[in-house]
């Protein structure tokens, strides 16, 4: 079953928004940092445009650029809300310093509806994903596969040429190696990896030339 993906780039941080939908119109919003009004507008419009139907909104993790739209996604669409449980700590700690980075008018992302643990498959619709946990970058880190359609949403564990930084509480280099070495690059060369920033890439370019390599 095809399963397709889009990409919305959001907030000052230039973070990577995706909606994945599948044959039937279902679809699922992964990490929404929608924050302004025309970024909300833009990813409503799109949802409307398509005649989609949201069933859940996914949390790769919770840092503030990642889940700047959540309370807006979940209030226009009652939908479930998937987060690690090990990033609720993350996702509680936002409202103390959004003002800091601008963020004044930051709405208090909801607790989410459904707890993973990496491991599980999740199915929307046509839409299914494998959890995979990926912590280094943040504490409750995770993935989500999609074998048929070799793609993995990725958010800030490997970039195109680089990986997520590891400066912000809960981060861990090692831990990220692990899951990078361990993870990431046990999945098929040919996959396509949708990062949290910048462009794609695939697993077997990072494996052949990300500079994770070199610690």
């Amino acid at each position: 079953m095809k399963i397709k993906v889009d990409v919305f780039t959001f907030n000052q941080f230039q973070e990577n928004t995706y909606i994945l939908s599948d044959e039937e119109k279902n679809c699922v919003i992964i990490d929404p940092g929608c924050y302004e009004r025309n970024e909300q507008q833009q990813l409503i419009q799109f949802i409307a445009d398509n005649k989609l139907t949201p069933l859940a909104l996914l949390n790769t993790h919770a840092h503030i650029d990642h889940i700047l739209g959540n309370a807006f996604v979940l209030r226009n669409f009652e939908i479930d809300h998937y987060l690690h449980i090990d990033d609720l700590t993350t996702l509680r700690a936002v409202e103390s310093y959004a003002h800091v980075y601008g963020f004044q008018g930051y709405e208090i992302s909801p607790e989410p509806s459904h707890i993973i643990q990496g491991g599980e498959t999740l199915q929307f619709g046509d839409i299914q994903l494998n959890v995979f946990f990926t912590p280094g970058h943040a504490p409750g880190h995770v993935v989500f596969y999609n074998a048929e359609n070799k793609f993995v949403i990725n958010g800030d564990v490997l970039f195109n040429g680089s990986f997520g930084r590891v400066d912000l509480p809960g981060g861990d280099i090692e831990i990220l190696k692990k899951s990078i070495h361990e993870i990431m690059f046990q999945l098929p060369e040919d996959t396509v990896v949708f990062c949290g920033h910048g462009p794609s890439t695939t697993i077997g370019k990072e494996k052949r030339s990300n500079y994770i390599l070199n610690f």
